[in-house]
């Protein structure tokens, strides 16, 4: 059995719902299917779930919004028409919407934003559904609340609870092709609660898991992964096969083709993830899976993201004091923050923050609360930075890979702020300026894979982990 994701790109417009349906019965073990909320259809295009975000704001401040619920309206009515379903499929789709888009009665705001954001991906599966059926297959779609899919009462950041895995596996048993909307599931008391952004990755991992599928294969719009991202390079090299750790870690650092939260289910349940292109389903993709021989090349992939900032707090014998660490990461969570990385060294350590996490407020505090309760000597707060990273598990049996990047971001004049090893050795960070962090990963990406078939297999200089 395989579990099929597909995304907004993919459901962007009637085309693309057709060759979804294709791939869809070109395999009949694909039975259970994951829709997003349709996404572009050009570069200058809206998103459906913008279109709905935009609405339910215009709502909540008693703006007219018309003019928002008739651009959601169009894009449905659009699709519906040209699959060539039924005027009263189309009532039905326009009935539910209305119920949604128009029902404040009895909800707080954060629950209002989240029925109107769950209708983007809730109406997609429906119009699906009814194609599916139109095409003469055995087609049905499935609310989440019927199905099970319990979540945490955390709006636009719920979480699966254990006891949905029990109740979604009786998906498996379902006759013909389940059609699932993704990003949004219910709380134990009922209530509609959505996953964070780009959540429907996480809802077709925990059905993969829930219904032990033999691969959860993830539609979207390009061939496979690749090394870098490819606007940076042209034609970057592709990955035929990458493990969960190093794209939980890419997806970390700023790779868009996965939610870094969405491969923790099927990880746990080991169930494999085959990423593929909806507009070229005959191209292999990417497979993520549990082990991979590092043989052939060290280095996975190469990432960066911006929005990070960092405290730098030095004293002389800190290493002596006992419980220096714990009391600072105790500010910080008394101010409501959690952090990123923490390298260090004998006399200083470094706290690498979301940027957008520190206010001002916060930041005079926290700088005020270490010198009067730390007594450090020397406090520095650092804005505008980027994590750089290179990630591969092939790095643990490998020697020379931090002297080669160091090496190339020499060269390419790009002044490090900080290095961190990972104790795993999976990845390797470098923080940089934001406005260098491009150059930076261009600089790698031509160390590692740009000038030859065999660049990994490039003599290096032994070296050793390192932490600083």
């Amino acid at each position: 059995m395989k579990v099929a994701k597909f995304g907004g790109t993919s459901l962007a417009n009637a085309e693309q719902i057709k060759k979804v349906g294709d791939i869809i019965r070109a395999d009949h073990h694909r039975r259970l299917i994951v829709v997003s909320a349709p996404g572009k259809r050009h570069k200058d295009d809206n998103k459906v779930t913008d279109l709905l975000i935009s609405y339910a704001e215009r709502f909540l401040e008693n703006k007219e919004a018309e003019k928002e619920k008739q651009a959601i309206y169009i894009r449905y009515q659009e699709i519906v028409n040209e699959l060539g379903l039924s005027e009263e499929v189309w009532q039905r789709v326009e009935a539910d919407l209305e119920e949604v888009l128009a029902n404040k009665q009895g909800l707080s705001t954060e629950r209002f934003i989240d029925a109107v954001k769950a209708a983007g991906e809730d109406t997609c599966a429906k119009v699906v559904a009814h194609y599916l059926r139109s095409l003469g297959e055995e087609a049905a779609y499935v609310n989440p609340k019927e199905a099970g899919m319990l979540v945490t009462d955390e709006a636009s950041n719920a979480h699966v609870l254990p006891g949905a895995y029990e109740k979604l596996a009786a998906l498996r048993e379902r006759k013909g092709i389940t059609v699932f909307p993704g990003f949004f599931g219910y709380s134990a008391a009922g209530e509609l609660v959505t996953f964070s952004r780009g959540g429907s990755d996480i809802t077709g991992s925990i059905l993969a898991a829930a219904v032990k599928a033999d691969v959860y294969e993830n539609f979207t719009d390009v061939d496979s992964v690749y090394v870098v991202n490819p606007n940076l390079i042209p034609q970057p090299k592709e990955v035929k096969e990458i493990t969960y750790r190093e794209m939980r870690e890419l997806s970390y650092s700023g790779f868009g083709v996965f939610h870094e939260e969405a491969l923790i289910p099927a990880y746990e349940a080991d169930i494999p993830v085959c990423i593929k292109n909806t507009n070229n389903p005959a191209a292999p993709g990417t497979m993520i899976v549990a082990e991979r021989p590092y043989a052939t090349n060290r280095v996975s992939g190469i990432a960066s993201d911006s929005g990070f900032c960092s405290i730098y707090v030095s004293k002389y014998l800190m290493n002596k004091e006992i419980g220096f660490g714990r009391k600072l990461l105790q500010i910080l969570e008394e101010e409501g923050l959690s952090y990123e990385h923490t390298p260090s060294g004998i006399d200083n350590i470094s706290v690498i923050l979301r940027e957008r996490d520190l206010t001002a407020d916060k930041e005079q505090r926290i700088v005020e609360r270490i010198q009067k309760e730390l007594l450090a000597e020397d406090i520095a707060v650092q804005h505008s930075l980027a994590l750089v990273m290179i990630v591969g598990e092939g790095m643990r049996q490998s020697v020379g890979t931090t002297a080669r990047a160091t090496t190339a971001l020499a060269a390419a004049k790009i002044n490090l702020e900080m290095i961190n090893q990972g104790s795993s050795e999976v990845s390797m960070m470098f923080g940089v300026k934001a406005e260098e962090a491009d150059r930076a990963v261009i600089a790698l990406y031509q160390e590692f894979f740009g000038d030859s078939e065999d660049a990994e297999a490039k003599p290096a200089e032994q070296e050793s982990s390192i932490m600083v």
